[in-house]
């Protein structure tokens, strides 16, 4: 008897280890079937999401964030897991790869790695371009109606003018916007000089009188609707608002012009890093990443993608033949040049009465 029971104990035992086996085999193989894709809202046509899904059998757990910094601390919190595939902006990325929070990409995983624009690798936050896929890149510009605005805006210096008063959208990006301020001093967005910052917060304080709005979302429709007649915009606002409006000016500032890429990278720790780099090359084809940067908005960073381009949108998705504005990179700075930019954005939003 104690024989048998021993024998049905035994059996017992093994039944359960074999559902325990089953029930966690079953559980990794849907965990190997998901995609975790963590960035902002509205970065891909919902078509190209179902194509994966549909062409891989992958499921696409699509996550957002705000603000770079929120993506960071949650990554760092999760010590570079949680995650298969981030898409941040290029200064919070060269933050990323320092703390060895990202991944080197298996670039024999990415057959399309080759429809890359190489005017948009070998960046500072990814010299050897071991990390990140660029998607998207983008210019700030400055867009205005000339049914409403006079004055023959060539560049930063010019939204100063007296005519142009309470009628002016910044978007709400404080290095963008007091770098502009810079820009009109011959100086460098990512100068640690602090008499210089200071001198440019001083200047910048001088534009509050022309600013009637600070926003980061749809400025753009502001500017069509006649609340604004002059704007600093993002790239994907000035499309949209151009394709609206096609009668509108668009500025590329004589003094420089800040810029931008975002890119995609896979978290050191990623559950599922063979997704991560599947969906990758799935968006980098030539064709669907046309189709990705004409929702997006923002200017195309494959030029095997580029001749995919609609006419409709071609003007505001690649940037023009011979297009040397003196750009710069808005780069990471020193810890207490950004707390005195911090200290200026806040004095100018409260003069400008939008604190």
């Amino acid at each position: 008897m104690k024989r048998l029971l021993v024998s049905l104990t035994v059996l017992a035992l093994a039944l359960g280890a074999l559902t325990t086996v089953y029930a966690g085999g079953s559980r990794d193989a849907k965990a190997q079937k998901r995609l975790t894709i963590y960035t902002w809202t509205e970065m891909f046509p919902q078509e190209i999401l179902d194509g994966f899904e549909k062409e891989t059998g992958y499921t696409i757990n699509y996550v957002n964030f705000d603000e770079n910094e929120t993506m960071l601390t949650k990554l760092e919190t999760a010590k570079g897991g949680d995650y298969d595939l981030i898409i941040a902006d290029d200064y919070i990325i060269e933050t990323v790869v320092a703390q060895g929070l990202a991944q080197k990409l298996d670039k024999a995983k990415l057959s399309n790695y080759g429809n890359i624009n190489p005017s948009y690798q070998k960046q500072f936050y990814d010299p050897n371009d071991e990390y990140t896929v660029p998607y998207g890149a983008g210019v700030q510009t400055i867009v205005y109606d000339p049914q409403k605005v006079k004055l023959d805006i060539q560049g930063y210096g010019d939204l100063w003018d007296s005519s142009l008063r309470n009628s002016l959208g910044l978007i709400g990006n404080y290095r963008v916007i007091n770098g502009l301020a810079l820009k009109t001093l011959g100086q460098s967005y990512n100068t640690n000089d602090l008499s210089v910052i200071r001198a440019a917060g001083e200047r910048l304080l001088t534009l509050a009188p022309n600013i009637r709005l600070i926003k980061d979302d749809f400025l753009e429709d502001d500017l069509l609707s006649g609340e604004i007649s002059t704007a600093v915009m993002y790239t994907s606002q000035v499309t949209k608002a151009k394709l609206e409006n096609p009668g509108l000016k668009v500025v590329f500032p004589k003094e420089g012009i800040g810029f931008g890429i975002m890119g995609a990278f896979i978290p050191s720790k990623a559950p599922n890093s063979d997704a991560a780099h599947a969906f990758l090359n799935y968006i980098l084809d030539a064709q669907r990443g046309a189709e990705c940067f004409e929702y997006l908005g923002y200017y195309s960073t494959y030029s095997a993608s580029d001749p995919y381009i609609d006419a409709e949108f071609k003007e505001f998705l690649t940037l023009p033949a011979g297009f040397n504005v003196n750009m710069e990179t808005i780069k990471n700075i020193e810890e207490p040049a950004e707390e005195e930019h911090s200290r200026i954005w806040t004095a100018f939003k409260t003069a400008a009465g939008r604190e």
